[in-house]
Order: C-alpha cells, then structure tokens, then sequence
C-alpha cells in the first residue's frame, strides 16, 4: 500500500459491510492478519475505531469487498500516518457522550453503539461495537448505550475513589430526548416494558445524584464518529475535537549512531540479560 492514494476517511459514508457482499477470498490469512494489526493501532488511533470494528465482524467468512474496506483503512492511515491523540493538562471532570446508530447492521439489524469519555480535555476512554441485541425503537438503543457508557463512568468513578482524587459529578450527553426522559422520569417505563430491568441502571444513578444526563444538538455529538462512516468534513471536524493531530514534534532524522565503545557495552548487558545462567547473573 506505500504507492496507494491516500483518502480522508477510513469508512465509506452511508454504507454498511454486509456478509454476503463481494467474493470469498481463497485464503483469508492476510486478511486477519492485517486485521489484528489495525484492532492494535485503535488503541491510540480512536478516529479508526468504527472501520476497524466493522472489517473484524467478518473475519470468519471475508470477502473481497470487504478487503477493499481494510484497504481503504490502510490508505487513510498513509495519509494520517504521523498523527495520534494529544493530550494536555486539565481538571478532574468526566464528560461523556453516547450514540447509536439505531439497525445499522444490514444483516441482522442490531445498532451499533459508540461512546467517548473525556477527563478533562482528554479522551481517556472510547467505544465502537454492536450491541448484544435488536432493539424494537431507536429509544431502546439509545438507552441501551446510556447504560453502557454509564457503566465505564462508574468504573472511572470507582477508580478516582481508590486513589483518594477528588472527581465532581460526570456528565453524560445524548441526542436522543426520549432515552433521557427514560433516565429521569419513571412514567415513561410503563410504554416501554420491553425494555429489560438491567438497562435502568442509568435512571438510578441519575436519581441519586451521581451522573448528570443531558441533551446536546446531533451536530455535536462526538460519538457519532463511531457508530456511522461520515462525509469527509464532518469527519474532519469531529477527529481535532478528540483531539487526533499531526505529532507537534518529532525525533526523526535525530538519533545519534553510538561509537564502537558503547556498542560493545550494549552488546555485553544485551547478552546478560539474554543468557542469566551463564553469565552468572540472577
């Protein structure tokens, strides 16, 4: 892929992969193998989470089509290739945002739900994955999610807890009006007994004071970048927000090469620690 076109998105807009797209590949070992790679590269590239989460739904059976999709992730990243998350310092609060992109999936219709939490002004946690089932509403996915989102909170919550730092009250953004009526206000349960008892979760640390839930405009909802492949603007907008950049510095070009002393020395400590039992050390 080093002579391949670079492109500003790594997802298609509009389109979701489906199983029965394109061809068999022959041998699919390249294809996972690539896979593997990019699921480590998410780790810190959280602007390809929802293409990388999409091509590894269909490691059983892959396609040709689907090769193209890995392709085009490859060629984002050419284009992307120096960039990562930036970080800065900041105060102790959480602020979360949770979206779904309600029966996305075209082969069995379960919403793809996508979160990001930020301490501060850093992105310290996102998530991009199907949910374990085919929600009846748009409501009931969205809901689904706060619970989700709520849940990694309450870890962060716990965690700030244990190492004695002081940490105000998180606030969760949605775009969905009646997933936050369901959180606050418990007449609403009566119309939606389909919905199972565990997903109130949210509603009960809302009523206890201990996660704010509010609405924010779908235009700025930073989870929508990982729960849909968006237009080449949009995209762009919502990556600075996360924030991925271009590196400020770099040590390239800047490594000094070592005089045949220190190579030696090197050499020396490399093959103590290789072989302890005959170099005598423990």
């Amino acid at each position: 892929m080093l002579e391949a076109k670079p492109v500003s998105t790594p997802a298609i807009t509009g389109r979701r992969l489906s199983l029965h797209d394109g061809q068999p590949l022959s041998d699919p070992t390249t294809y996972r193998s690539v896979v593997g790679a990019l699921q480590y590269l998410t780790i810190t590239r959280p602007d390809i989470a929802f293409a990388v989460n999409q091509v590894c739904q269909f490691m059983h059976h892959p396609t040709s089509t689907h090769w193209i999709a890995i392709k085009r992730i490859l060629r984002y990243i050419k284009n992307t290739y120096s960039h990562g998350l930036f970080y800065r310092p900041g105060s102790f609060t959480l602020t979360a945002y949770s979206d779904t992109n309600y029966a996305g999936d075209p082969d069995d219709r379960i919403s793809t739900g996508g979160s990001c939490i930020y301490l501060g002004p850093n992105l310290v946690s996102w998530s991009s994955k199907k949910q374990q089932g085919v929600s009846r509403s748009s409501t009931e996915a969205e809901y689904r999610q706060l619970a989700y989102t709520a849940a990694t909170i309450s870890w962060f919550q716990q965690l700030f807890r244990d190492l004695r730092l002081p940490l105000s009250y998180p606030k969760l953004w949605c775009d969905n009006i009646s997933a936050i009526s369901l959180a606050s206000n418990p007449v609403f349960h009566t119309r939606t007994r389909h919905v199972e008892v565990d997903y109130h979760y949210v509603r009960e640390k809302v009523v206890c004071g201990e996660l704010v839930v509010s609405y924010l405009c779908t235009t700025d909802q930073l989870a929508d970048l990982f729960t849909k492949g968006l237009a080449a603007a949009r995209f762009s907008s919502l990556v600075s927000k996360l924030p991925v950049r271009d590196l400020p510095i770099s040590l390239r070009g800047n490594v000094k090469p070592c005089n045949q002393s220190t190579q030696n020395k090197v050499s020396t400590v490399f093959n103590a620690l290789s072989n302890p039992a005959k170099s005598g050390h423990h």
